[in-house]
């Protein structure tokens, strides 16, 4: 199981320092990846830009969007950034992508929040290309070409997750994808998806095994517990009931902790992220202690 640490950048209270700081410790604490929640109409810290700071703050770890939400951006857009933080960052970056269920993260981009599904495949095929620098027929002009995207050369293409419970995510994971990642709701909500995505995947041909990530938000010590589930509660608000169970499964000890690492394994998980409540330094500090990382 691979582990990473989610940063702060959504929860309130952040001091701007922290996050440099906090990439900094998880990296010299063993933690394999940081990963970041994508939102738009929320007052965090943009995704892409926050790991275009970190990168420049550290040298080995990988850095993860969990999720960006793809169809809130332009397509050229999210290629060339994409492109260039994965160039910029010695090809460390993951870029996980998915659609969301918030109608506020659209209106603030001007974007259709009922066509996002279908904004977002064309926006696969789209990266899929541009990340190659392959060409398209313009249209404008009958066989007239020009290039996808203005991507910088000479660089990897950074690998897809495909965030979502839905048939279409399973299906744009297979299609597009180097593996999926899950939001809140545990392992068993987690599972029937691995299974139906494993299937999928080896139905079609695709070669090795697909990354399929997880997600659990954590603190720790008992002095933070309340404020990590006022956060947990007041960010998932929008969901009704999902929001408490969301914040019922938060991991708070060392036994629950080392836990839910063997119950997403079990679930055929084989990557892990904490996802922070508390905006404090000593959170990874803490979290890499039960975890008996270095």
């Amino acid at each position: 199981m691979r582990i990473g640490i989610g940063l702060p950048n959504t929860v309130p209270g952040n001091d701007p320092q922290l996050i440099p700081r906090w990439a900094q410790r998880a990296e010299e604490r063993g933690f394999q990846f940081v990963s970041t929640v994508g939102r738009v109409g929320y007052p965090s810290y943009d995704s892409l830009t926050t790991l275009a700071a970190v990168a420049g703050g550290t040298s080995r770890i990988e850095l993860l969007t969990n999720a960006v939400l793809g169809p809130t951006y332009p397509d050229a857009v999210l290629a060339k950034i994409a492109m260039t933080l994965a160039q910029l960052s010695g090809d460390r970056l993951t870029l996980g992508l998915g659609v969301g269920a918030r109608e506020s993260d659209y209106a603030p981009s001007d974007r259709d929040f009922s066509r996002r599904g279908r904004m977002f495949d064309q926006q696969l095929q789209y990266l899929h290309r541009a990340f190659r620098g392959e060409e398209l027929v313009d249209g404008e002009e009958p066989g007239e070409k020009r290039a996808v995207a203005p991507c910088p050369p000479g660089s990897q293409p950074p690998p897809i997750l495909i965030g979502g419970h839905s048939e279409a995510a399973v299906r744009r994971t297979v299609e597009w994808g180097a593996g999926w990642t899950g939001a809140g709701g545990g392992p068993e909500r987690a599972r029937p998806v691995v299974e139906s995505l494993r299937e999928r995947w080896d139905a079609a041909g695709r070669e090795g095994r697909p990354r399929l990530l997880g997600l659990v938000y954590f603190s720790v010590g008992d002095d933070v517990v309340e404020e990590s589930d006022r956060y947990i509660r007041s960010y998932y608000r929008f969901a009704g009931e999902m929001a408490n169970t969301v914040a019922e499964q938060a991991v708070r000890t060392r036994d629950e902790i080392r836990g839910v690492v063997e119950r997403f394994a079990a679930a055929g998980m084989n990557e892990l992220v904490f996802t922070p409540t508390v905006p404090r330094l000593d959170q990874v500090d803490g979290l890499a202690e039960h975890l008996d990382l270095g």
